[in-house]
């Protein structure tokens, strides 16, 4: 393919790429200076990107040694792996990513198991597992027993090799319906400690459906989907052996790509934001929580304004400011985030162990997690483990723990990170990191039962699965060693791998008492997780642990009151919400256990505390409670003088989680007599819902009270549209002609022109014939409407000859700022009264549009713009290695790119931003994003076309979708919202919206 383009523009883009890949690692703590590479650096790009020299680029604390395990041609593009018990390493080779049906070598995607047969620490054996178009893009494998799961959606398959020869037998679905293959779907099943199965998956998940097809109710009787009832977008699952018991542990995640559970049976995992928001989250996995990606009522993105948001963006992208999401334990800025792991070995040095590690291939780093108790929750810092400064092509994707406890990491190596697009297609390696001199060797496979007894806790998962099976296969003639374990060991982790089975025989009642009664408070969160799935009686459990203290085992018990039902269950949440002292993790645990009966825990609680409700951090679950007995009292709390702005601002919030029940408490806001009565009364305005009252002469007042003609403001037309205030048509008309609030007059154009609402096509019409002086600024405001009618009326002012040709040029500029308009714009050339005059501009617009037919079409009655000197774009490997000027760059950003893209502070929100690009793209990435920019979409970032029912198509980036609307964002950053009653269809397109570099 070659793309043509002015020479001159060569080096400009390299210098643009150049400012791009400027920023700076955030994982320095193993930075060295390049007098350590300086071997390394003195290669070719070609040597240094190859095998032999893949270890020099790479840096690990003083007391750990990184070797290479294996690497291409004997593995490719490996996305996921896992090392069985005897030591061997299974990949998920996806060598078809991105790669044409026509160009593939071979089809579909491998298992592969990579064997050290002679010691040296090397791969010398390759075993094709699987190979089908049904292991393509998988992203996650576990061996355990003799059965290998492999995540691939929409399915989750299981094979079975029962006689061990590496071929397997049968191959079975689990699950299936879960969305398609690629990076936001189905990961890795792990074995949990309590003997049952663990996976997740990704924002494009959708479903979980029963391998024939039919739909899986989780514990609670929600059909399990993220349409919003209750769940919204990534989960967290867990099932019994055979697929069984399916509940959804957590939820409201974006791009969750891997969970892991520990010996406490506690979950982590990472979740991947929006690209360009720095909010790359590791999150401790409270269960049955709501962890905020999309509002949990409307299933509105983040970025839908809302009262009270945070003015952090990596805040405010996880709604961590409402009341029923759970906080987040880290953020680590941008990146990548890939697999994760609990490691509780004991081979890498103390201060990685029983901590979290985890690959993020964005910033080219695997990292380890230190976790510390954090009240009821966790915090937890930053340790690199393995990095690379000079080699940008190191992606770790996965990371996995061997038998002996050293870690392997699989690097996909390519310039570019997912989304769908790769730069190479040829490589990939595995590492294996351990202490210095520490040889790698296979692992006996023959247990007895008490070596079983000691490997139940082996930091290796198939070693420990094994392990668990025989242990659990044998508990009669194990529970007296388990109980030993379990009452004289010191450790922790030890002891509760063996209560986690003693919990499975036929005296489990006791040793689980034994374990709520333990002096390790991690013990007692432990056994009240047994207790919960045995067949104890949960508040009689609950009631015998009345004098707990800690907040961590307070946490749980708070989760356990989930599924109970009834006054006792009232009495002991009252109880727990009484110890509360204003911890988050702990205010959001007892609103997991509320659930289904918060009428009765907020009325138990509001008996025991009287009065002082409204005092100290009792406000707080006042905010949390989700009963209609807390509306009056959040009220009460608004208008109370003590109540800070910003508090005042989230009990507001709080509304937004209720039914038209609120409606009679906010219009009793109405009269207040405050200080901040306009303050009051305009969030008051904004909460009521509109659709289930009559305005009456009260509202219209308080209306009256904070609107004003001379104060324009999106609050203003947000409440007008509300209200459908029809009588202030001439206020909109006024704003859509201010040139000085341009952003105000678009929301106010998007009003005029909805024709389910204020359909004043004709007072538009009449304003821009009647006042030329507005007429440019108003059709420059109709950048805000592309339905049918404001077409029609745009094309009518190009063409008409009575108008000024000022006008009449805004009106083409409009039609050309729009896929849909473009059409138009098209049309009203072909007509004979098109003006001579208008003529170049037309023609520089549609002949730089990204539709090759639009193009086409055009040279039929416009001549194309002259153009700069042409030849053939060079190869990609010459424009990586040319020069640029990061001056110039910045200049070519502020021409070209700053339309769409945000670096740093400058530029307009509306592709993904560009100032951490650099961690997830090398030059050559970057160079192939701007070249081939439909190569690789990323996720969210998709064209979307909408075909409303009047016939009109509208194009642009799915900005925010709920079950009565759609918002698309149109080039420029302006967000236009369609009533899902009004749109046809609704088609993903192939295409990205940004030009690529074919000439003009």
């Amino acid at each position: 393919m070659n793309f043509r383009l002015p020479a001159k523009n060569f080096l400009l883009f390299a210098s643009c790429l150049l400012l791009l890949a400027s920023c700076e690692s955030n994982d320095d703590a193993l930075e060295k200076s390049d007098d350590a590479f300086a071997h390394y650096l003195s290669l070719s790009l070609e040597e240094r990107q190859s095998s032999e020299h893949a270890v020099e680029a790479l840096q690990t604390p003083d007391d750990l040694e990184v070797t290479l395990f294996a690497s291409e041609p004997m593995v490719v593009n490996p996305t996921n792996l896992t090392v069985d018990a005897r030591g061997r390493v299974w990949v998920c080779e996806s060598y078809n990513y991105d790669v044409p049906e026509s160009e593939q070598k071979e089809s579909g995607g491998k298992i592969s198991i990579l064997e050290d047969t002679d010691g040296d620490g090397l791969a010398d054996k390759k075993t094709i597992f699987y190979q089908g178009d049904d292991v393509h893009l998988a992203l996650g494998i576990a061996v355990l027993g003799s059965r290998v799961f492999v995540s691939r959606s929409p399915n989750l398959l299981v094979f079975t090799d029962e006689n061990g020869d590496d071929m397997p037998e049968s191959k079975d679905t689990i699950f299936t319906g879960m969305g398609g293959p690629g990076d936001h779907s189905a990961h890795s099943v792990v074995f949990g400690p309590d003997g049952k199965y663990y996976f997740n998956y990704g924002n494009a998940g959708i479903r979980v459906l029963q391998k024939d097809g039919s739909p899986i109710k989780d514990r609670s009787g929600y059909v399990i989907n993220s349409h919003g009832q209750p769940f919204h977008g990534g989960m967290v699952f867990r099932f019994d052996e055979g697929g069984e018991n399916l509940e959804v542990l957590g939820h409201n995640f974006r791009n969750n790509y891997e969970v892991d559970i520990d010996a406490f049976g506690t979950l982590w995992q990472s979740d991947n934001d929006d690209d360009g928001n720095k909010g790359v989250r590791i999150n401790y996995v409270m269960e049955y929580g709501n962890f905020g990606y999309r509002d949990e009522l409307t299933g509105a993105f983040w970025s839908r304004p809302r009262v009270g948001m945070h003015d952090s963006i990596p805040i405010r992208h996880w709604h961590q400011n409402d009341p029923g999401v759970v906080p987040n334990m880290l953020y680590t800025g941008a990146g990548s985030p890939a697999g994760i792991l609990a490691y509780e070995g004991d081979l890498l040095p103390e201060r990685f162990q029983n901590h979290l590690i985890h690959a993020d291939a964005g910033p080219n780093v695997v990292r380890a997690y230190i976790t510390e108790k954090d009240g009821a929750g966790y915090k937890a810092s930053i340790q690199p483990i393995l990095h690379s400064d000079h080699d940008q092509w190191f992606r770790p994707v996965d990371v996995s723990i061997a038998p002996d406890g050293s870690l392997f990491v699989a690097d996909w190596y390519d310039p570019i990170v997912g989304g769908g697009a790769a730069g190479d297609r040829e490589k990939g390696r595995i590492y294996r990191v351990a202490p210095k001199g520490h040889k790698y060797e296979p692992t006996n496979t023959n247990m007895t039962l008490s070596m079983a007894m000691e490997r139940i806790g082996s930091a290796n998962q198939s070693e420990r699965f094994d392990a668990w099976h025989m242990v659990h296969d044998q508990l009669t003639e194990a529970e007296s060693s388990l109980t030993e374990i379990f009452t004289n060991e010191s450790d922790a982790t030890s002891r509760v791998r063996a209560l986690w089975l003693l919990a499975k025989t036929p005296e489990s009642t006791k040793y689980i008492r034994q374990g709520l009664v333990d002096a390790n408070p991690d013990i007692r969160v432990a056994a009240l997780r047994m207790a919960r799935q045995s067949d104890m009686d949960i508040i009689e459990v609950l009631r015998g642990m009345s004098n707990e203290s800690s907040p961590e085992v307070l946490r749980e018990m708070a989760i356990a009151l989930r599924y109970e039902k009834g006054a006792e269950k009232a009495a002991i949440w009252s109880d727990l919400a009484s110890k509360y002292e204003g911890d988050r993790w702990y205010l959001e645990a007892l609103g997991i256990g509320a659930n289904g009966e918060w009428d009765l825990c907020f009325d138990a609680w509001l008996s025991q505390v009287g009065a002082s409700w409204n005092e100290g951090t009792n406000r707080d679950i006042v905010w949390r409670s989700r009963t209609e007995a807390a509306l009056p009292l959040l009220a009460d709390l608004i208008e109370d003088r003590s109540t800070s702005q910003s508090d005042r601002l989230r009990y507001f919030r709080a509304f937004d989680f209720f039914g038209p029940e609120k409606n009679s408490h906010l219009i009793k806001l109405l009269d207040t007599d405050h200080t901040q009565r306009q303050d009051i009364i305009l969030l008051a305005l904004q909460q009521i819902d509109a659709e289930n009252i009559t305005v009456g002469a009260g509202i219209t007042q308080a209306l009256n009270e904070v609107l004003s003609k001379d104060k324009p403001s999106w609050e203003a037309v947000d409440l007008i549209k509300k209200y459908q205030q029809k009588d202030k048509v001439d206020w909109l008309l006024s704003w859509s002609a201010d040139a000085a609030n341009p952003d105000i007059g678009l929301e106010a154009m998007g009003v005029l022109t909805d024709p389910a609402g204020f359909d004043a096509f004709n007072a538009i019409e009449k304003r821009i014939y009647d006042e030329p002086d507005a007429a440019v600024q108003m059709i420059q405001s109709m950048r805000s409407s592309h339905n049918g009618e404001s077409m029609a009326l745009l094309k009518k002012v190009v063409l008409d000859a009575n108008l000024e040709m000022a006008v009449r040029r805004a009106a083409v500029e409009v039609l050309g700022s729009s896929w849909g308009g473009e059409n138009h714009l098209l049309e009203t050339v072909a007509s004979s009264e098109f003006p001579t005059e208008l003529k170049p501009l037309a023609g520089s617009i549609l002949f730089s549009v990204y539709r090759q037919s639009i193009r086409d079409e055009a040279e039929k009655y416009l001549e194309r713009p002259a153009s700069g000197a042409q030849k053939d774009l060079p190869p990609l490997r010459v424009l990586v290695a040319t020069v640029g000027s990061a001056e110039k760059g910045a200049n070519v950003f502020s021409t070209y790119c700053a339309t769409c893209h945000k670096y740093g502070s400058e530029g307009v929100d509306f592709g993904p931003a560009l100032t951490e690009i650099s961690n997830k793209m090398d030059r050559e990435g970057l160079f192939r994003s701007i070249i081939y920019p439909g190569e690789g979409v990323s996720f969210g970032y998709e064209t979307i076309e909408l075909t409303l029912k009047d016939g009109s198509k509208v194009v642009g980036l799915l900005a925010n979708e709920t079950q009565t609307e759609v918002q698309l964002k149109l080039v420029g950053n302006i967000i236009q919202t369609f009533a899902m009653s009004d749109i046809a269809s609704k088609t993903v397109l192939p295409q990205s919206l940004m030009t690529d570099l074919t000439p003009v």
